[in-house]
């Protein structure tokens, strides 16, 4: 019975994490899904699952409807930008300050 050649893999070995992660920012996953081998669920024990779940519920945040100057939106979007967040998170970021100062004055 003929042996069956092996076949190259066509994910090269990476000498450094960045030549790991330009190379696979330059290829398709669907070009070597066969060779990726399938892994296990992880099963949490229970308490840490529930701890998990707990963390998530508390900072779940609430939509609300605000209406801003647009030139107020676009300042809030630059400044962001400059510390590569995103505007939202900015706004809450001011808002939150705001509230806790004036916590304090009262």
């Amino acid at each position: 019975m003929a042996k069956k050649p092996k076949s190259k893999s066509i994910i090269p070995k990476f000498a450094t994490e960045r030549e790991a992660a330009d190379w696979f920012a330059a290829h398709s996953a669907a070009d070597f899904w066969h060779e990726l081998l399938p892994v296990r669920p992880i099963k949490l024990p229970p308490e840490q699952a529930q701890m998990i779940r707990d963390r998530y519920q508390r900072r779940r945040k609430s939509a609300i409807s605000i209406r801003l100057d647009p030139d107020q939106i676009t300042t809030a979007k630059t400044i962001a930008a400059r510390k590569s967040i995103g505007y939202q998170t900015q706004l809450r970021l001011w808002i939150a300050e705001g509230i806790q100062r004036e916590a304090k004055r009262t």
